[in-house]
């Protein structure tokens, strides 16, 4: 028995959440998605007991907590970090051979959703021993394992990357959507609501939202990023709309009708999957910093897949920290403060993320049933085919290869342009990737809320 088949069998060992018996009304569903909601939001504002509180959180993570749902410091820290490094493993090494699984077939995909499971959770411990180290969290007495201090503090960011796990698969049975993007969106949402709407804490007045500072002070640079956000917003909602119409009939004289082919896809999660990636490569970093070799290699890839810091003054160099956006910077100081290292990397880390969504929109499209031969094997089963051509799969399958891969790599490289480019002007109030990913995850949401309307209407049209 191989390594592939032990942990399945691990699998059948681990708790599960059991698939609903009958239908899960929509209003039920609308339950038990508030309800994750909420419980996520309590863990986000429940701190982890045993940190020194004399040191800081020392790596900038602020654009990785948007993607990963996480909140340092918080039982959240690792967020659903563990869930989407699992994801990306096992998609690397299906596309490597390492591992021989046919995601094409119901036999492979629960094979692989079984490795996914039991992975996440080793991640979840693997991961909370990583957040433990001098540039993140510090335990207090310090960092030993005979500190019970490390002890309490490991086991509460597991536990919680653990009932984040666990939410999500309730969320995707009996909720709308799933519970990894209803969490992302959550975290967005309440992140530019923070920074727009805060009021002023105690004397310092600065510490005032947008709104605030715009009403008290003037402030119309300030009002630049929401501006962005909305064109980013009318930019998503538009792409959405975006499709091919592929002819099909019902038979040989059948009634005709359309295949549509979105442009987007591929959906946000390539977006997702890559900035994911690149944030554990910074935490890894961190933690193999002092390792011959391997650390300096791991510098380099944390240079790489990192927004660079644009100038030398506070505005710029403030941006990943969120007190100032590159837009804002360039009204005040013009082109000047873009440097030649800055360009450099940003072009590289732009670079890097149109290859890694590339690479992970095609695994998705794989795995998600939407490939060429999966969507051919559909519609054949359908009895539907292509008018003018003879009922046959591999003519379907010929037509589709002429749309659905390049829609693949346009659609992936549209959503990483998005999101990166978004990312160095929204810097300050949130991030291009975090509002790309939240337009599309309220989007999809409204797209299952309304098919879940049309099922209760029209329980035939629901089947079909």
């Amino acid at each position: 028995m191989g390594i592939v088949d032990a942990l399945v069998r691990i699998s059948q060992y681990l708790p599960e959440i059991k698939n609903p018996v009958k239908e899960v009304s929509f209003k039920n569903k609308l339950l038990w998605t508030t309800a994750a909601l909420v419980l996520f939001f309590i863990m986000g504002n429940i701190f982890v007991v045993g940190l020194d509180k004399t040191q800081g959180f020392g790596l900038d993570l602020g654009f990785a907590q948007t993607i990963l749902a996480s909140q340092i410091g918080t039982i959240i820290t690792a967020g659903i970090g563990p869930i989407v490094m699992a994801s990306i493993f096992l998609q690397l090494f299906v596309g490597a051979k390492l591992i021989d699984i046919d995601i094409g077939s119901p036999e492979g995909r629960a094979k692989f959703q079984a490795l996914q499971k039991v992975l996440a959770v080793i991640l979840c411990f693997v991961e909370a021993v990583v957040y433990i180290n001098p540039g993140l969290l510090v335990p207090a007495g310090g960092i030993s394992l005979f500190n019970p201090m490390f002890w309490a503090v490991f086991l509460q960011i597991a536990l919680g990357s653990l009932v984040l796990l666990y939410l999500d698969e309730i969320v995707s049975k009996y909720g709308i959507g799933s519970g990894i993007s209803l969490f992302i969106a959550a975290g967005v949402s309440g992140q530019l609501f923070w920074q727009i709407f805060r009021f002023p804490v105690g004397t310092i007045i600065t510490q005032g939202g947008i709104l605030w500072n715009l009403f008290a002070f003037g402030d119309l640079l300030g009002i630049l990023p929401v501006i962005a956000v909305i064109i980013i917003f009318l930019v998503v909602v538009f792409a959405e709309g975006m499709h091919v119409n592929i002819p099909i009939t019902m038979g040989h004289r059948g009634t005709g009708g359309r295949y549509p082919v979105k442009f987007m896809y591929v959906s946000n999660m390539p977006v997702i999957l890559a900035m994911a990636l690149f944030m554990n490569v910074r935490i890894w970093s961190s933690f193999v910093q002092n390792v011959p070799i391997l650390g300096g290699i791991f510098d380099f890839f944390a240079w790489a897949t990192m927004m660079p810091n644009i100038g030398n003054n506070q505005l710029f160099t403030a941006v990943s920290s969120g007190s100032g956006s590159l837009l804002q910077g360039i009204v005040i100081q013009g082109f000047t403060a873009l440097t030649m290292n800055a360009l450099i990397q940003g072009f590289v880390f732009l670079g890097l993320l149109i290859i890694a969504c590339i690479i992970f929109g095609w695994f998705w499209v794989e795995m998600g049933g939407q490939s060429t031969e999966a969507v051919a094997k559909q519609l054949e089963k359908s009895g539907m085919q292509i008018p003018g051509f003879r009922k046959d799969r591999r003519v379907i399958e010929k037509v589709l290869n002429r749309y659905i891969p390049p829609i693949t790599i346009l659609g992936s490289i549209f959503v990483a342009l998005l999101a990166g480019l978004g990312d160095f002007v929204l810097a300050g109030i949130a991030s291009g990737t975090g509002i790309l990913l939240t337009v599309g995850i309220i989007y999809r949401f409204y797209e299952e809320i309304a098919k879940s309307q049309a099922d209760l209407l029209a329980p035939l049209l629901g089947k079909i």
